[in-house]
């Protein structure tokens, strides 16, 4: 005659499906192997591809999603600081990271003197919402300290970071002494 197994007692050299034997291992084991257990299932939930869990990332600010114009003008120290300002007037957020590509114009559209160099400061990435602003300060020195002034410009040529597209913004600019330096784009307009 045939005889049921136990579903309790596994035969002999066999395990139960799913489990393992821990017969005379104490209850402490019992409590190991069952935490490993969820702590695979655990892992492996949690093992699904980074771009699912993260939202979507920013995009970069295009110059049609920008509209550039001039802050107010401050001089300190021998320096003339005037920023220029980036509003985003697109309807989502964009991002703008590093320094504007910026030079000085006459109305012809020809360039006076070289491209503003870089300030040299740290930034990071300025998100901005439809209708906000952020601003890249430009300097030279106020007046000819150790050098002439180039002729004043009609244009600045302004490359947001990024972009290989530029936009004229209307600044009579006069680079002097052979310095003219652009910061990093930011929100609390630093140099």
């Amino acid at each position: 005659m045939f005889q049921k197994p136990n579903p309790t007692t596994p035969a002999a050299g066999r395990r139960p499906a799913g489990g393992s034997v821990l017969r005379g291992r104490g209850p402490a084991t019992a409590l190991a192997a069952a935490l490993l257990g969820v702590t695979a299932a655990g892992a492996a939930w949690s093992a699904t591809p980074a771009a699912a869990r993260t939202t979507a990332a920013i995009r970069t600010c295009a110059v049609s999603d920008l509209y550039a114009s001039m802050g107010a003008k401050e001089g300190a120290a021998g320096s003339l600081y005037w920023p220029v300002r980036f509003t985003n007037t697109s309807t989502s957020a964009c991002a703008l990271r590093g320094y504007p590509g910026v030079s000085v114009l006459d109305g012809a559209h020809h360039r006076i003197g070289p491209a503003a160099k870089h300030s040299g400061r740290g930034y990071g990435t300025v998100t901005l919402s439809p209708g906000h602003s952020a601003s890249a300060v430009l300097r030279t020195t106020n007046g000819p300290v150790g050098g002439p002034c180039e002729r004043t410009g009609t244009y600045l040529q302004v490359y947001p970071p990024a972009s290989r597209t530029a936009t004229l913004v209307p600044a009579p600019w006069k680079t002097c002494s052979g310095v003219f330096q652009t910061g990093p784009v930011n929100t609390d307009g630093t140099f």
